[in-house]
């Protein structure tokens, strides 16, 4: 099994900036994408950027010349430096992790980190 644990969300205002990560543990695993979610209340968990492990990236394009994702893989760690910030980029953000587990039969999963809370003052 994989385990996300994110960190870095906090309370900032308005044009400020943070910068999240998000650690991936366990065993017999590799990732293929890591990528970072976000919910706010009363909305769906929406894409916000995702990183490939060949490095390719997609963001959404709200985040897009604000937001950017990047990877460590030796270290399986995943980081969204967030510049700019908005009020309507308040939300909870997770981690998301595809990744390949081994076992006696070699199978694809997706795991989920806890959240991280990103509070946007105006």
């Amino acid at each position: 099994q994989v385990q996300l644990v994110e960190s870095g969300g906090g309370l900032v205002q308005s044009g400020g900036s943070l910068r999240l990560s998000c650690a991936a543990s366990g065993s017999g695993f590799s990732i293929n994408a890591m990528g970072w979610y976000r919910q706010a209340p009363g909305k769906s968990r929406d894409l916000v950027a995702i990183i490939r492990s060949d490095g390719g990236t997609n963001y959404a394009d709200s985040v897009k010349g604000r937001f950017t994702i990047s990877r460590d893989n030796a270290e399986n760690t995943v980081y969204l430096q967030m510049n700019s910030l908005k009020p309507e980029d308040t939300a909870v953000f997770y981690c998301n992790a595809d990744a390949k587990v081994r076992g006696p039969t070699d199978y694809r999963a997706t795991f989920w980190g806890q959240g991280t809370q990103v509070t946007v003052s105006s």
